[in-house]
């Protein structure tokens, strides 16, 4: 008889044992890459029946609007999105018709705008469809003057299992079922925005499999040199960035649809609690951009905010990383036009922080930040690894710190007023 307990103790430890091992594989980051990686071509050679390939994922678009995409691999039938606000007027679900884009036998986009939300806390939304719905999602919006919880990042690409790894530390940092308010992405999502399991495998699948913040956490997207084709050509590739495409065009939603080789406009403006943040194109410098930038920097909200944010990819002072890229590619005049038009306005109108993209070291998710005081600095501190920002704004007080995928701080400077 204790031969018998003996054994069915050891079973059960055993099978306990396996189970941790188990949990410890699947949650492993090159585990979940190499799982998603297979789940794409599986996908695109028609495998699994008809389902949802992206679960929606949600970006600003502007004030007092939202976009948000998602993607099946078969034509869904008539999915709606439902979205509605709990506020003191109580809740009115609110349905929007989405735009279809077919981008190939196993590729089939929607998108919807919905808005405005006025002052609600909460705004809830999920998308409909008797054949592929999703659950009921959240989007926290605090009041003006309290806290705001902004994540920072920039170049994920290429790096998937290192995302991934990143956006675990981004978890524990925040804890369970908590999210930032806001992701701010300073660029560089993909690495060839023609390759669409690039999109699948090293941007949308890594926010998927750690916490799915992407359905909660609505995106602020600054454009990289890797996230679209900058061509005018017919049918540019550009398949996942229209997210702010029309955002001036209108005030009720009634947006012309991108087509095929529509170029994107990004440069826009938004408020994050008492911040306001100017989204700028550094790829692709424009006269639009450039009277937008001016008009947007002098306006009575920008000068009226507690902190006066830039974000774009490429900062007005690049440093040397590579000879190859640096000379015989020409990076070392990617600054140029920023640093000769841009940098003097941002001085002239007061801006206190630029956050930019990366310090251009390859295939890591760095994201620097160059702030002005009374005395230009730049580069207190040199980091070359793995890390994330935690941008805080709360009223008067903007806390920035970066930390690495340890959890250790790693830069740290707070704004006062």
């Amino acid at each position: 008889m204790r031969l018998y307990y003996r054994r069915l103790a050891l079973l059960v430890v055993s099978q306990i044992l396996a189970f941790w091992i188990l949990i410890k594989i699947l949650g492993n980051p090159g585990v979940q890459t190499l799982r998603a990686t297979v789940g794409t071509w599986l996908s695109d050679s028609g495998f699994y029946p008809c389902t949802i390939r992206k679960l929606p994922m949600i970006f600003e678009h502007g004030d007092a609007h939202y976009f948000v995409i998602w993607e099946s691999s078969c034509p869904s039938g008539n999915p709606v999105v439902e979205w509605w606000v709990d506020d003191a007027k109580g809740s009115r679900r609110v349905t929007v018709e989405p735009r279809y884009r077919r981008i190939d036998a196993n590729h089939h986009r929607y998108t919807a705008i919905f808005g405005p939300v006025g002052n609600a806390a909460d705004v809830f939304y999920k998308v409909s469809n008797y054949r592929q719905g999703t659950q009921q999602y959240r989007i926290h919006r605090p009041a003006k003057h309290s806290l705001h919880r902004v994540l920072v990042m920039a170049d994920n690409q290429n790096e998937p299992a290192n995302f991934r790894r990143v956006l675990g530390r981004v978890r524990k940092l925040y804890g369970p079922g908590v999210y930032p308010d806001m992701t701010l992405h300073a660029g560089d999502v993909i690495q060839m925005p023609e390759k669409l399991e690039d999109w699948q495998n090293q941007f949308f699948a890594p926010l998927e499999d750690v916490g799915g913040l992407q359905h909660r956490s609505p995106i602020i997207f600054v454009p990289g040199n890797h996230d679209h084709d900058k061509s005018r050509r017919p049918d540019n590739h550009n398949y996942y960035t229209d997210m702010y495409h029309g955002l001036f065009d209108s005030e009720d939603l009634s947006k012309t649809l991108v087509a095929n080789g529509t170029y994107h406009q990004f440069y826009h403006s938004v408020s994050v609690g008492t911040a306001r943040i100017i989204v700028l194109d550094a790829e692709c410098p424009s006269p639009e951009q450039s009277m937008f930038l001016k008009r947007e920097l002098q306006s009575a909200v920008f000068q009226g905010a507690e902190f006066k944010i830039i974000a774009i990819h490429v900062p007005p002072y690049v440093e040397f990383w590579d000879p190859y890229a640096w000379n015989d590619k020409g990076e070392k005049h990617w600054d140029e036009h920023i640093r000769a038009e841009y940098d003097p306005l941002f001085r002239k109108h007061g801006v206190h922080l630029v956050h930019r993209g990366p310090g251009y070291a390859p295939n890591d998710s760095i994201t620097y930040a160059i702030r002005w005081v009374e005395d230009y600095q730049m580069y207190n501190v040199t980091y070359f690894d793995h890390h994330f920002v935690s941008l805080d704004i709360e009223n008067k007080q903007l806390h920035w710190v970066a930390r690495n995928v340890a959890g250790e701080t790693i830069d740290e400077f707070v704004f006062q007023h």
